[in-house]
Formats: C-alpha cells, sequence, structure tokens
C-alpha cells in the first residue's frame, strides 16, 4: 500500500473510533442511518482528495543527468542534491564506467537507464545528445538540453524530436544570461544602424573553444535586434587581444585567463557615445540552477521545443 493509500484509511480509523459508538446509538432508524453514512462518506472521499493532491504537490522529480562526469554535469548532481524538488535516479556518460556517484552507478544512454526518470538533464555531446533523444521519444520522458556545438542540420532534427516530446534547449542556463541576450535585441534594435557593435567575452584558461556559445548568441542577438541574417553580420574572430575594433559587423574578442567562470559584454558605439551591457558569473551554481529551473517548469508543458526564453516569459 502506498502512502496515498495509507493515510486516508489511518484518518478514516480514527474517526470510526471516535464517533462509531455514538452513531450507532443515533442511527437505529434506516432513513437516518443511510443520511448520516453518506455524510460520511463524502467526508472520506473529501479527506482523501486532499491528501492525494498534497501528496503530487511533494512528489520530488526524479531526474536523470546525462554527461555526469564534465564539469557542468558534477555541478548540477551537487545542485539537485541540496534541491528537494529533485530525486536523483539515473546518470549517465557515453563511455563504459564502473564509478559511482552518489551511490548511482554512472551507465550508459539506454532504456532502462531512463525509465524511472520524468526530467532529463543532458550536458553531454551532440551524438549523445541525439541518443537521449531517440530514447526520451520512446519512453515519452522530457528533455532539457545544455549540450552546444549542434549543426543547422542537427537543430531542425531536434525539432522534430520536439513534435514528440517536451524539450528545453538553451546554449546558456543563466537567467542573467538569457535576460543580457533579450536586453541585447532591444538595445539593437532601438539604436538602429546609426551604432556599430561589438563583443567581449573572457573564460578560464581551459577552454578551448572562441568565442564562447555564449557570445555567439549575444551576436545573433544583435542581427534580431536589425532585422539580420546573423552569418551575413559576422565579423572577425579576436583571441586575448587587449583592444579590438568595431566595424559594420560584429567583431568577437575572446580572452582566456586564470579560472574565470565567464564574462560576457556587448558594446554599442555611435562614435559620439558607447553603451554597454555586461553580465560576469562568479559560481558556476548559476548554470546548474537555472538549468534545475528549466526542469521544474518543462514538467508541466506539453509537447513542444521551448527555450530559457520562455520560462522568463520574455516576448
Amino acid at each position: 500500500m502506498n502512502l496515498d493509500q495509507i493515510i486516508p484509511a489511518i484518518a478514516l480509523i480514527a474517526v470510526l473510533i471516535l464517533v462509531l459508538p455514538s452513531f450507532i446509538e443515533t442511527n437505529l432508524e434506516k432513513k437516518t442511518f443511510f443520511k448520516n453514512i453518506s455524510i460520511w462518506a463524502s467526508y472520506y472521499c473529501f479527506i482523501s482528495y486532499g491528501t492525494f493532491i498534497s501528496t503530487l504537490l511533494m512528489k520530488k522529480i526524479n531526474l536523470a543527468i546525462t554527461g555526469c562526469m564534465g564539469r557542468m554535469g558534477k555541478q548540477i548532481i551537487t545542485s539537485a542534491r541540496s534541491d528537494k524538488s529533485f530525486k536523483i535516479v539515473a546518470l549517465t556518460e557515453n563511455k563504459k564506467t564502473n564509478k559511482k556517484i552518489n551511490n548511482i552507478r554512472i551507465s550508459q544512454n539506454n532504456l532502462e537507464t531512463f525509465k524511472k526518470a520524468n526530467v532529463i538533464i543532458d550536458f553531454s555531446i551532440p551524438k549523445c545528445t541525439f541518443e537521449v533523444l531517440k530514447i526520451a521519444s520512446k519512453l515519452n520522458k522530457k528533455v532539457v538540453i545544455g549540450t552546444t556545438g549542434f549543426t543547422k542540420k542537427e537543430e531542425n532534427l531536434i525539432k522534430k524530436f520536439s513534435k514528440k516530446i517536451s524539450i528545453l534547449k538553451a546554449g546558456n542556463m543563466s537567467l542573467g544570461i538569457n535576460l543580457l541576450m533579450y536586453l541585447t535585441e532591444i538595445a539593437s534594435k532601438s539604436l538602429g544602424k546609426n551604432f556599430l557593435s561589438k563583443v567581449f567575452e573572457v573564460h578560464h584558461k581551459h577552454k578551448k573553444d572562441f568565442p564562447s556559445g555564449t557570445a555567439l548568441m549575444l551576436g545573433k542577438g544583435i542581427a534580431v535586434g536589425r532585422n539580420k541574417n546573423f552569418y551575413s553580420l559576422l565579423g572577425k574572430k579576436y583571441l586575448n587581444k587587449k583592444t579590438f575594433p568595431y566595424s559594420n559587423k560584429i567583431n568577437f574578442n575572446s580572452l582566456r585567463k586564470g579560472e574565470i567562470i565567464g564574462e560576457h559584454e556587448v558594446k554599442f558605439s555611435s562614435g559620439k557615445e558607447i553603451i554597454t551591457l555586461k553580465h560576469e558569473a562568479f559560481d558556476r551554481a548559476l548554470y546548474s540552477e537555472g538549468a534545475l529551473s528549466a526542469a521544474k517548469w518543462i514538467m508541466r508543458k506539453k509537447t513542444g521545443l521551448y527555450s530559457m526564453r520562455d520560462l522568463m516569459n520574455f516576448k
């Protein structure tokens, strides 16, 4: 017997012990008996329904995390363990291993691994993401994708999967970064052709790719504001330059040093004034907490492809 069955049963027994003697004494007539028994039946149903609803509200989200050995995977595990809304039921990696994390054996992506999960959070590589989506579509599981580096063809394939299951995909899970992207679009649209723009980003020395995926997303935000194709506006990509120029296209400069988690800056210049939009990350937990917010949010959503923009209710 489950908890949602036990509690109402105990409540009914307690009520019967308290009122049964006097109930029998005052309900000798049939009409009175059936009238009162219906009242108590209604009471029992009310208690059962209330307990059922409260159990649903208290029920934890069963979470599977792919890419669990990566930097973000480990951070999501830490954040999920401190969030009472979640129970981690599966951890996966693309390579076979006998390791365990928090007494959960790390496995590879398969049907059996994801059976108990309500939501799968994926921070892996594109190849593994599509393994996850194939399994999720068979099991009707919801997926949060934080993996980056998809080709245009792969992006279209993700859209096809979203016709079968609920997917939230974001290149950056930070609520602050997503607000910065939104503001970048607004600024680009409002300032118009008289302002040139450029993007600057800083990350830890271990990050090899440049510009960062987030910097490119900010560049796309500028292009959206101008109602232009991003690739037609894509300018030069600099690495570790102290200064870099504005141009008619969007130039990028990437700096790699120390253990900096992430800094992103968008500048708009008319030659007479400069407008700067900036975001600094001090704790990697902000990305994992954003991913967990996405997991909670998508639990209430039907089939479709969503973004952090939908979560934050940006129009």
